[in-house]
C-alpha cells in the first residue's frame, strides 16, 4: 500500500548489541517502521558468507511500536535472507547495514560483513546502503552521523537506486565533516597480514593483522575523501564482469 510508512530492514556484522547498530536504529526510527535481524554475536569479516553446514535460528530480542529486533545465529547475509523469507511483514523498501565500527573503504568492501548485508539486499532487488565509521572503539561517538544517515536514507527512499547498484557510505573520524563526496573505490591492498606467534611445542599459530596500503592518490577516491574530512559515498555494482577483458579475449586462441 502506497500510504504505508517505509519498511526498513537493518542488519550488521558487529552483532545485535553493538552501539553502532543501536545508534543506527535511533536515527532511522523517524523515517519508518524498522525491523532488525542481526547476528547474536560479532561476525566481522564475514563478507557474503553463508551458513550451510548447521541450522540457523533466530529469536525475538526486543519489540516496541515501530521497532522489532531479532537476534540470529547466522552470518549477516543469513540475517537478510532469513528476515526476507520469514520475519518481515512485506518486502522492505530499503536494506541498511551498519553502522560499522571501522571503515569499509577501498578493497575492504570485499571483506565486510556490513557490506555483505548491503550486497545481499541489492541482489534481492531492494535499494541498499551500508554505513561505516572510521572508529573501532566500541563506545564510538555516532552522533555527528545522524543528519547524514537520515538524509542519505531519505534520498534513497525518494529516488531509489539503479538495478544492481548499492551504496557504500564511510564517515571519517572527525568531530564534523567538510561535506559529502561521491567517490570511486581506492586502489590498494593489505600487507603484512599475519602475526607469527611461537608455540612451546613448535606448532606455530597466526593472528590476522596487517596494514592497508593505498596505491592511489586520486582526489576522486574514497580513502582520499576520508583522509580529508569528507563523507565518502561509493556506488557499488553487483556485476563484477570485466567487460573490457571480454573484448581483449576475443583475439585469444581458445579453440583448444
Amino acid at each position: 500500500m502506497k500510504n504505508e510508512s517505509p519498511l526498513i530492514l537493518v542488519s550488521n556484522d558487529d552483532g545485535v548489541t553493538a552501539k553502532g547498530i543501536n545508534e543506527l536504529i535511533r536515527m532511522l526510527r523517524p523515517l519508518g517502521e524498522v525491523v532488525v535481524m542481526a547476528p547474536d554475536s560479532p561476525r566481522s569479516g564475514a563478507a557474503c558468507s553463508l551458513t550451510s553446514k548447521s541450522p540457523v535460528h533466530y529469536a525475538l530480542y526486543h519489540r516496541e511500536e515501530g521497532l522489532t529486533v531479532y537476534a540470529c545465529s547466522g552470518t549477516p547475509v543469513d540475517c537478510v535472507k532469513l528476515a526476507m523469507h520469514d520475519a518481515l511483514p512485506r518486502r522492505p523498501d530499503v536494506v541498511i547495514g551498519g553502522i560499522n565500527h571501522g571503515d569499509n573503504s577501498a578493497v575492504n568492501v570485499h571483506y565486510s560483513g556490513t557490506m555483505g548485508v548491503v550486497l545481499e539486499g541489492c541482489m534481492k532487488g531492494v535499494p541498499s546502503i551500508g554505513f561505516s565509521l572510521c572508529d573501532h572503539d566500541p563506545d564510538a561517538d555516532f552522533a555527528p552521523l545522524t543528519a547524514y544517515v537520515q538524509g542519505i536514507t531519505k534520498e534513497v527512499l525518494r529516488h531509489g537506486l539503479s538495478g544492481g547498484v548499492c551504496l557504500n557510505v564511510n564517515f571519517p573520524l572527525t568531530p564534523s565533516f567538510r561535506g559529502v563526496k561521491v567517490c570511486r573505490q581506492t586502489r590498494g591492498g593489505w600487507h603484512n597480514e599475519w602475526a607469527d606467534c611461537p608455540h612451546p611445542y613448535k606448532t606455530h599459530y597466526y593472528w590476522l593483522t596487517g596494514s592497508f596500503q593505498s596505491d592511489d592518490e586520486g582526489e576522486d577516491s574514497d580513502v582520499w575523501a576520508l583522509n580529508n574530512g569528507y563523507v565518502a559515498i561509493t556506488p557499488v555494482k553487483i556485476d563484477v564482469t570485466a567487460y573490457e577483458m571480454m573484448e581483449q579475449m576475443k583475439d585469444w586462441n581458445l579453440d583448444i
